[in-house]
């Protein structure tokens, strides 16, 4: 058994919101700096800059996880994970016929680049990302199976797109097997005041900037024998599921 450290939050230069530093490579790197072993590439409503993370993070010993933070018809953020990225890209894809497209202002939000896994901008994303998509989150846990996915509420410690703020409890839908904190010192009270009851805690940074993200700090046991990427990725999904 060994431990691997995660961050299961991370946004590319392809949300709006995120600084043009956050690269596929530079996230990587980040990544390694950080002691990580495990990321998740979660851009708003699409997942078009994880294949290049899957190349920047082989090339840094990183086990890299296919994701998405999409934001529901509620405007609450739920985290999409996928063991297969080829899962994720077909998800992608059916999230793209989901989004209300509105033409995005890179003078004020910034821009939404895609990039190779050498980070060069191979296209760009015309629409707006991060606005409300139409589905709800009752369909969510069904369509994260559907696409041999998981998914689960994103930082319900905060106030903008977190479900407890935004619906006033933590709801009982029971596909949600896990939930994610943004901050650690939360977690007692949460768990205290809210009906979230033996759900699996994740601590994520959500890092918009490379600074943001986590250290060595959260970790799963993993029984990594004989040891490749694949298995230890297959082992964090049995633990997530």
């Amino acid at each position: 058994m060994n431990k691997y450290y995660y961050d299961f939050h991370v946004h590319s230069c392809l949300s709006p919101c995120a600084d043009d530093d956050n690269t596929p490579n530079n996230i990587a790197g980040m990544a390694t700096l950080n002691g990580l072993n495990v990321v998740a590439l979660t851009d708003h409503n699409t997942c078009r800059n994880c294949p290049a993370f899957f190349g920047a993070a082989k090339k840094q010993g990183i086990i890299p996880i296919a994701g998405m933070e999409l934001t529901t018809a509620e405007d609450i953020h739920i985290i999409f994970l996928f063991e297969e990225l080829s899962d994720a890209m077909a998800f992608s894809d059916e999230i793209q016929t989901r989004r209300i497209l509105v033409e995005s202002r890179p003078d004020i939000f910034g821009e939404q680049y895609i990039m190779d896994e050498n980070d060069e901008v191979i296209d760009t994303e015309k629409y707006f990302l991060p606005n409300a998509t139409t589905v709800t989150i009752e369909e969510c846990p069904a369509l994260a199976e559907r696409f041999g996915g998981i998914c689960y509420p994103a930082h319900i410690d905060r106030q903008a797109n977190g479900v407890i703020a935004t619906l006033g409890t933590f709801p009982d839908i029971k596909g949600f097997k896990c939930c994610e904190f943004h901050n650690a010192e939360k977690i007692d009270e949460y768990l205290k005041n809210y009906p979230i009851g033996e759900r699996k805690i994740i601590v994520s940074s959500d890092a918009h900037y490379l600074w943001d993200m986590r250290d060595e700090n959260r970790y799963f046991m993993i029984d990594d024998e004989p040891y490749s990427g694949d298995l230890v990725r297959r082992r964090i999904f049995e633990g997530l599921r």
